[in-house]
């Protein structure tokens, strides 16, 4: 066998290990993303916890830590909404972050839920202490897809929780939000709307993959037959 041939053989056996590498690794994603959603359902069936405090936040791991349900006791600091562009099954609008202080000194950003952008001011705020369940998220620090955060004209497209406490004068805050539940009594903001949805397509990709690397290796055989004849 020539070395021009040995070239072309060894080119063609690197793209066939390359579509089955890519092939393996869209069923490792599989399997991770399946656990995932197994987890993530297993969380939002829990009864809430205490939400964590300032000496569990630097180990606190998104994989482990988000929509876990939990439950955080304090009192909302007047004058301290940040409202977030947001879009909903309700329509375009604002997520409404204000920050809770609790008794213990730490303060938390909570989403208490979505107001039309038609009726932005409409965004009572509780007095008094109060006990706040639903979602914990992390932050979303930078802003959205091509649209980031913009602290000095007051535009949020993200909930980054150190960029608003920055912005707000808040001083540190926790790494974390919470996406508050329902009310229950349909006033405004309205909480209960996050979406707990994980897209899984893994198992298409990782047919592509192998099918291309099928048909690749289907196609080097016929042409070594045909070569052969020639």
């Amino acid at each position: 066998m020539t070395l021009r041939r040995l070239a072309a053989l060894a080119g063609a056996l690197a793209v066939f290990v390359a579509l089955m590498a890519l092939g393996v690794w869209q069923v490792q994603r599989l399997a991770w993303k399946t656990d995932l959603i197994a987890r993530v359902e297993a969380r939002l069936a829990e009864a809430p916890a205490p939400a964590p405090g300032p000496a569990e936040w630097a180990g606190m791991d998104a994989r482990d830590a988000e929509y876990r349900r939990v439950s955080v006791t304090g009192t909302y600091r007047a004058d301290g909404d940040t409202l977030v562009k947001a879009v909903t099954e309700r329509g375009p609008g604002f997520w409404v972050m204000t920050p809770l202080q609790t008794p213990e000194g730490w303060t938390v950003l909570v989403n208490r839920g979505f107001v039309a952008d038609a009726a932005r001011d409409d965004r009572p705020l509780p007095g008094g202490e109060v006990t706040v369940t639903g979602l914990l998220r992390m932050s979303q620090p930078g802003g959205a897809f091509l649209r980031g955060n913009d602290p000095q004209a007051g535009r949020w497209y993200s909930r980054d929780t150190a960029a608003i406490a920055a912005a707000r004068g808040l001083g540190p805050v926790a790494p974390w939000f919470l996406d508050a539940d329902a009310h229950g009594d349909g006033a405004q903001p309205v909480g209960g709307l996050t979406v707990v949805r994980f897209r899984n397509s893994h198992l298409g990709y990782a047919a592509t993959w192998f099918s291309l690397a099928a048909l690749w290796a289907g196609w080097l055989l016929w042409a070594r037959r045909r070569g052969a004849r020639d």
